[in-house]
C-alpha cells in the first residue's frame, strides 16, 4: 500500500485560516471523492469535512460513477483519481462529462504532459499531480465549488454529450472527430436541447428559444428542422434516438449510450 507521505505533502491543520463562508458557495456544498487508496481517501474526506463540505466517497470507478449519477442534483464538485480499479478515472470523466457540467478535479500520480492534456480535453476542470500539498488541493476545491455556485457567470464553452461535442464559442458541432455543418436554426435547436438533457421542450418553447418570441412561425416548422437535424446527426454516426419525440408534447435530448471497453453499456441518465 502506498504511504500517505508519498501521496500528500501535509501542512499543519492550522497553517491556513478557514476562509469565510459565502452562502451556498461553500457552506454545505457536496464533494464526491473517488480514490482507491484508503489512507488518501480517508485523509481527503476528513479535511474536506473540516472545511464544511458534505463529503461522499467511493473506492473504484464503477461505484463513483453510480454515486455521481445518483447524487447529480446535489453534487458541487468531483475529486477523481485517474488510476482506479475497474473503469479508469478517464472513463468515469468521459461519462460524467457527457451527462453533466459538474466541476471535476483529476488526481494522478502520473505527471506526463499528455495525461494532463487528455484529462483537460475530456472535460476536466483541473488536474493535480501527486504528491500534492493539501492546502493547494483545498484551495482548488474551493475555487471549483465557487464556480459551480455562480454558473451564470461561468457558462460552459463546450458541451460534452456522449460522442457529441458542441463548441459553443466557436459554434462547431462534432460527432467523434467528424464536424457537422448545421444551418443556424438547426444549431440553435441542438444547443437548446443538449444544454438540458432529459428536459422536454414543447414546440413553442423551441420556437421562442430559436426563432424568437416576436416571430410568428408555424409549430410544424420545428418538426421539419428537427428532421433535418436528426438526419445530419445520424449521418455523422450519432445514435438515431438522441433527439426523441415526446408525442403530443415536443422533444427531448437523451445522451447517447456509451459502451465500456468490456462491452458493457454505461447508460447515460436522462428522464
Amino acid at each position: 500500500m502506498k504511504s500517505p507521505e508519498r501521496l500528500l505533502q501535509p501542512v499543519p491543520l492550522n497553517a491556513e485560516r478557514r476562509p469565510p463562508r459565502t452562502g451556498a458557495a461553500l457552506e454545505g456544498a457536496t464533494v464526491l471523492v473517488v480514490e482507491d487508496d484508503p489512507t488518501l481517501l480517508s485523509t481527503l474526506s476528513y479535511n474536506l469535512s473540516r472545511e464544511g463540505y458534505r463529503v461522499l466517497t467511493a473506492a473504484d470507478g464503477e461505484t463513483g460513477l453510480a454515486l455521481a449519477r445518483r447524487e447529480v442534483t446535489e453534487l458541487d464538485l468531483v475529486v477523481l483519481d485517474v488510476m482506479l480499479p475497474g473503469i479508469s478515472g478517464f472513463q468515469v470523466l468521459r461519462h460524467l462529462r457527457a451527462e453533466s457540467d459538474i466541476p471535476i478535479l483529476m488526481l494522478s500520480a502520473r505527471g506526463e504532459e499528455q495525461d494532463r492534456v487528455d484529462g483537460l480535453e475530456l472535460g476536466a476542470d483541473d488536474y493535480v499531480v501527486k504528491p500534492f500539498a493539501l492546502r493547494e488541493l483545498l484551495a482548488r476545491v474551493r475555487a471549483g465549488v465557487r464556480r459551480r455556485a455562480v454558473p451564470a457567470a461561468q457558462p460552459p464553452s463546450v458541451l460534452f454529450r456522449g460522442s457529441l461535442r458542441v463548441e459553443l464559442e466557436r459554434r462547431r458541432v462534432l460527432v467523434g472527430d467528424a464536424e457537422i455543418q448545421l444551418r443556424p436554426k438547426e444549431y440553435g435547436l441542438l444547443t437548446t436541447l443538449a444544454m438540458e438533457p432529459g428536459r422536454v421542450f414543447n414546440r413553442q418553447d423551441l420556437l421562442d428559444a430559436v426563432w424568437g418570441e416576436e416571430v410568428i412561425v408555424d409549430e410544424r416548422t420545428v418538426d421539419v428542422h428537427i428532421s433535418w437535424l436528426r438526419g445530419k446527426l445520424a449521418d455523422a454516426g450519432l445514435a438515431a434516438n438522441a433527439i426523441r419525440t415526446v408525442y403530443g408534447v415536443g422533444y427531448r435530448f437523451v445522451v447517447p449510450t456509451e459502451t465500456a471497453p468490456d462491452g458493457a453499456p454505461l447508460q447515460a441518465t436522462a428522464t
